[in-house]
């Protein structure tokens, strides 16, 4: 499974990665890739246009808003 967190590394991109880290580990994903997406392009093509943002194998879930943990554990347990 591939976890993206899409932002170019303000705080609310910072806070998203470490629900989404506390959220992969409560679950017990340890086959989980957690990766930073953190240029414009990269962020542009993926069709987001306000971050952060979540994405799961190159589906994005969220964008604009940081979720709950409880919230991103439903989101990735369902993929």
């Amino acid at each position: 499974m591939k976890i993206q967190i899409l932002g170019m590394g303000c705080p609310k991109c910072k806070k998203m990665y470490e629900a989404v880290e506390k959220a992969v580990e409560e679950l017990g994903l340890e086959g989980a890739e957690l990766l930073k997406v953190e240029t414009l392009s990269e962020i542009s093509a993926m069709g987001v246009m306000m971050t952060p943002a979540l994405a799961v194998d190159g589906d994005v879930l969220v964008a604009g808003r940081i979720p709950s943990t409880e919230e991103i554990k439903g989101m990735i347990s369902g993929r």
